[in-house]
């Protein structure tokens, strides 16, 4: 079993910075894609970025060139580097993990942690 834990969520002025963590335990391995969503209120869960073993990453577009991830896989750790925030990046953030690819129906996610964004 895998277990994910997130943290560095918190309140943010637009413009400002946060990173979030996310804390892998348990059967995972250095392959494994790592990466967030996040879900505001009413709202569907959207993919955020990931990262897989080898380093590679994708973003979704509206995120390109203000967040970064990155993981540290002797830590089992993804991290999310969000610079230039928005209030609409105000969300629950969630880390998921799948061996393969990460979609909506990926087997193993965090509870979340909450990024507010104010004006």
């Amino acid at each position: 079993q895998v277990r994910l834990v997130e943290s560095g969520g918190g309140l943010v002025q637009a413009g400002g910075s946060l990173r979030l963590s996310c804390a892998a335990s348990g059967r995972t391995f250095s392959t494994d894609v790592m990466g967030w969503f996040r879900q505001a209120p009413g709202k569907e869960r959207e993919f955020v970025a990931d990262i897989r073993g080898n380093g590679g990453t994708y973003y979704r577009n509206s995120v390109k060139g203000r967040f970064t991830i990155s993981r540290d896989n002797a830590n089992k750790t993804a991290y999310l580097q969000m610079n230039s925030l928005r209030p609409e990046d105000t969300a629950v953030y969630y880390c998921a993990l799948d061996p393969t690819k990460l979609t909506l129906r990926t087997r193993y996610w965090g509870k979340g942690t909450l990024v507010t964004v104010t004006d």
